[in-house]
């Protein structure tokens, strides 16, 4: 064939042999290789349909790592200067750039040595190149050349012109491509070569100008982006000549534009910009362009800070903000000149409007300070206005306005964090306005505002708060106080924002420890009072010392500190209410209502979850001794009128039994490494606890604190006899009784479950029983126990139990949800990857076995637990299960119970974005019962399914055109609903159908 006078057939043999080369290249030795190179070298004189195939040879041999020295060079030379390759098809042109790519990748100096020969050669080969999947390789190449400083010479401007010729892109990727190139793939190609070197500089830069005056908003995105990138390789010198006409074009823009997207673009070049000529390094006879350039700057801008009208107000101070933000250097000039004149206008303009936003300015270049840092040059500027900032800072913060105080209060927090600026009566009057917004402004978001920006400033003025502001906000909740005001008590608000306060200003190890002692005597006075405290007032200052246990976690010697002076102190207040409800019914008879309670078991969980192992075992020994002995000696004021025996029987010891919610708090979140004492002992007396309680709270949490020790509990023996001692317990309980509800509680609780998701404090009895069962459940589903699948087998039984069935049901979404007290990895629990998925793989076909078997009074129990599985299985594993699921799914929908309808359509939802194709197969079924749910008598059965009305418009156009006027007609009704977010979520699916 290679001898053959027909080229057709010379370039089939030639095809063969490239094809074996392609195969066999690394096995070939160097004559081989030389004298093929030789003979493809020849062929490229040949006929033109032999090119093709002789190009495919080259390829592999240009992989070939015994290539004899010269070659490389050789077969380039043959290619330039005989192949047209543009005039080739696009995958032969892609294969002359590979050859290059493989030479430039192997033999870089050999290339080298062509010296400008090599770049005008390649520069032939891409001149005219328009398919997408070639020109990456060519700007790759072209990226190379310049990186790895192969020579230009005279053909700088050409290897420009060859490539800026596609700037800005402008490429459309056909619909369905294969080959995935996207037009920002092309964008952020040629911009890398564009970008490459300072060389193209006087090329480019007008080009640049040019494409920013363009009528497309993608041209002025791709230039402004491509000069920002610029700047960071050019110099004073690239940029000399043409910074009159890019700080025009970058002015123009800001100023007229109505889009936003060219507005930050342009900011973004202008800082790029002014950074650039910042780090230049000047020789002593160079002119300074920064100077000259920020001059410019603020000639153009400053005058517009002045106007009246206030027109360009904004436009100018981004500008002068961008540029000012680039470095020091800019930082300093511009604050400089624009503070002043800022502070000028904020006494002429007299209305707070004007002066808000006057003041948000000013907020912007006192918040470049506070980027750069303390340097004494550039604080003495700002230190000579410290007067008159501070005066309109404090007039801010007394205007009725509620926006002119927020905005004064976070520039207030500004000068405060610049080192050394505020003296220390300033710092006072400082704290004395704050502490009149938090206490007394009647706008909650000043309040809130001054709070957030007291602790923003408190670790860096220590002492000036635990000297001014700590004392005065614990004065305001002395009980005197309370006498004082009008009626028996402070107003609550007030001693609310005292609370609120305390806490958001413990963001420093000292002011810990002066706020924490605060908070627990007005615990203590709450607990003591002659009126027993309300259990909201109680709530509230637990919600503070949770938010001081959070801010203290990071920091070990605060955590620990925290911890000997928080938990012992609320579990001797709760042993002591506990103990005094039987004999003086009012004292501290809030510290044992649920709510109470449940809003302590956060406090002890965050003092304990960061501690060391060493100092939790030493506190794991004083608590649980404490529950299993009574023994109190560790607790400050130890005198308590009788023993402390909450696992003992006896109607009496009910509110001690309560407490079990504080046990479970701290045992449950220590890490896993700590060991508990009398572990054994203690599972055995929460297990029976939980079993026998009449109490849905404690029996509740019983069960959560049995659940959240054997999740951590080691494997071996004694794990198992403790599991099989529950499963004992459980399963007469749960086939008869008045226990039953208990029972199951346990059940879902001890599960090996995903992390449990605690039921609140108030939940019935028969949710409170159900929970038993699931506690056990969830504990081993999480870390894939072997009696997890045991004890869920147990669970979907008791789905066919008309007594049990619904709370059984109820317990799927217990054990897929997190749980917000226990069995979570905040509190160390041993929560294995992918649990739900592993769930759903071995449950959901008895799921859905068990709901066709079911009875017809049961069906929706079925439907129910299936639900809240899927509606916490992650999206991408549902939509693949969904064409199996999904007529169980459409058949919930027709389900009375709003639950099942409600989880349902919040599972649909979803499904009908990310899987259009498989959803529209069900079209006519799937309108019909949304469009019935959107009269559904729940609120949030009719928000959900007109949330799915509005996704089916995912659905591809020609399924859903039928359906579209009986969609509309369906839903001009909710449109009159008398709620209005069912009118609001109306509006927006009938307005997309």
């Amino acid at each position: 064939c290679l001898e053959n006078t027909d080229p057709r057939v010379r370039g089939r043999g030639i095809q063969l042999l490239s094809q074996v080369l392609l195969q066999c290249y690394s096995l070939l030795q160097e004559k081989e290789v030389l004298h093929l190179v030789l003979f493809y070298e020849s062929r490229l004189q040949d006929h033109h349909l032999v090119i093709p195939s002789v190009l495919q040879g080259l390829r592999a041999l240009s992989m070939c790592e015994v290539l004899a020295p010269g070659l490389a060079v050789s077969v380039l030379k043959a290619i330039f200067q005989e192949v047209h390759v543009q005039s080739l098809l696009q995958l032969d042109r892609y294969t002359v750039y590979s050859i290059i790519t493989n030479f430039m990748g192997s033999r870089e100096e050999e290339l080298k040595g062509l010296g400008a020969d090599f770049t005008f050669g390649f520069i032939q080969v891409m001149d005219g190149e328009k398919d997408p999947r070639n020109l990456l390789v060519a700007f790759q190449i072209v990226r190379d050349l310049i990186g790895k400083n192969y020579t230009l010479g005279p053909f700088v401007e050409e290897l420009f012109e060859v490539t800026s010729c596609y700037f800005p892109i402008d490429f459309t990727p056909p619909p369905n491509d294969p080959h995935g190139i996207q037009r920002e793939d092309l964008i952020l190609s040629l911009r890398s070569v564009l970008a490459s070197t300072p060389q193209f500089a006087e090329f480019l830069l007008p080009l640049i100008i040019e494409k920013m005056d363009s009528d497309l908003q993608s041209a002025k995105l791709d230039s402004l982006q491509t000069l920002t990138a610029c700047c960071a390789i050019y110099g004073q010198k690239e940029l000399q000549e043409f910074l009159p006409s890019l700080w025009s074009s970058l002015r123009r823009e800001v100023f007229q534009t109505a889009s936003e997207k060219v507005e930050a673009e342009c900011l973004a070049a202008l800082h790029a910009l002014s950074a650039c000529l910042s780090r230049s390094v000047l020789s002593s006879d160079a002119e300074d362009l920064l100077d000259s350039f920020l001059s410019s700057v603020l000639q153009d801008c400053r005058h517009h800070l002045c106007e009246p009208d206030m027109k360009l107000v904004w436009p100018s101070a981004k500008l002068l903000q961008a540029a000012a933000g680039a470095s020091l250097r800019t930082c300093h000039c511009i604050t400089r000149s624009v503070v002043p004149l800022l502070l000028e206008q904020h006494t002429k303009h007299p209305q707070s409007s004007q002066r808000r936003t006057i003041l948000e300015m000013l907020l912007g270049f006192l918040e470049l300070h506070q980027k750069w840092g303390h340097v004494e040059e550039d604080e003495s500027a700002l230190l000579a206005l410290r007067d008159p900032l501070c005066s309109v800072v404090f007039s801010a913060m007394t205007d009725p306005s509620v926006q002119l105080q927020l905005v004064g209060i976070r520039v207030l927090t500004v000068l405060g964090s610049l080192q050394g600026f505020l003296s220390p009566s300033d710092l006072e009057l400082v704290v004395d306005h704050l502490l009149r917004l938090i206490l007394h402004e009647e706008d909650s978001q000043s309040s809130e505002a001054a709070m957030e920006a007291a602790g923003s400033l408190a670790p860096i003025h220590p002492q000036i708060f635990s000297g001014h502001m700590i004392p005065r906000l614990g004065e305001e909740l002395r009980p005197e106080r309370d006498e004082e005001e009008e009626g028996s008590r402070a107003p609550r608000r007030l001693r609310q924002r005292c609370l609120q306060a305390l806490a958001a200003v413990s963001t420093h190890a000292s002011i810990v420890r002066e706020t924490v002692p605060v908070l627990l005597r007005h615990l203590r006075q709450l607990h003591k009072g002659s009126e027993a405290g309300s259990a909201q007032d109680v709530v509230s200052v637990c919600q503070s010392l949770h938010r001081v246990a959070l801010q203290c976690q990071q920091d070990v010697e605060s955590c620990w500190y925290y911890h000997q002076a928080v938990v012992p102190c609320l579990l001797a207040m709760a042993v002591q209410a506990s103990m005094q409800e039987s004999t003086h019914p009012l004292l501290g008879k809030a510290l044992l209502e649920e709510e109470a309670l449940a809003a302590m078991v956060p406090v002890i969980s965050a003092a304990c979850t960061h501690l060391s192992p060493e100092l939790a075992a030493q506190s794991v020994s004083h608590v649980v001794s404490l529950f299993l002995d009574g023994e109190v000696s560790f607790l400050p004021q130890n005198s308590f009128p009788c023993s402390f025996q909450p696992f003992e029987g006896g109607e009496r010891l009910e509110a001690q039994r309560r407490l079990v919610a504080l046990l479970m708090a701290f045992v449950c979140s220590l890490p896993r490494t700590v060991v508990i004492p009398q572990q054994e002992r203690l599972l055995r007396d929460l297990l029976a606890l939980s079993c026998s309680s009449n109490c849905p709270f404690t029996a509740t949490t019983a069960a959560k604190c049995f659940a959240g020790l054997v999740n951590k509990h080691v494997e071996g023996q004694q794990l198992d006899e403790i599991l099989q001692l529950a499963l004992n317990r459980m399963e007469p309980a749960l086939a008869e009784g008045p226990q039953r509800a208990q029972a199951l509680t346990l059940l879902l609780w001890v599960r090996p479950a995903p992390r449990a998701a605690g039921r609140g404090a108030g939940a019935g009895a028969a949710h409170a029983d159900a929970a038993l069962p699931t506690q056990v459940s969830k504990a081993l589903v999480l870390r894939y126990h072997p009696l997890s699948s045991r004890l869920t087998d147990k669970l979907l039984g008791l789905l066919a139990d008309a007594e049990l069935g619904a709370a059984a049901a109820d317990g799927f979404s217990l054990l897929m949800a997190d749980a917000p007290d226990v069995l979570h990895k905040g509190c160390h629990a041993d929560v294995r990857i992918m649990f739900r998925q592993r769930f759903f793989t071995d449950n959901v076909p008895k799921l859905v076995q068990g709901f066709h078997r079911a009875g017809p009074d049961v069906k929706a129990n079925y439907l129910k637990g299936l639900s809240h599985v899927l509606n916490h299985l992650p999206k991408p594993v549902l939509v693949t299960e969904l064409p199996t699921l999904l007529s169980l799914l459409l058949e919930a929908l027709s389900c009375s119970d709003r639950v099942v309808q409600l989880s349902t359509l919040s599972c649909l939802q979803p499904l009908l974005l990310e899987a259009p194709q498989i959803m529209s197969m069900h079209i006519d079924t799937l309108v019909s019962k949304v469009l019935s749910l959107t009269s559904s008598p729940t609120m949030a059965v009719r928000i959900a399914a007109l949330r799915c009305a509005h996704a089916l418009t995912n659905l591809p156009l020609t399924v859903l055109l039928p359906y579209k006027p009986r969609v509309i007609r369906a839903l001009a009704k909710p449109l009159d609903d008398k709620k209005r977010l069912v009118r609001k979520e109306a509006v927006a699916a009938r307005g997309e159908w």
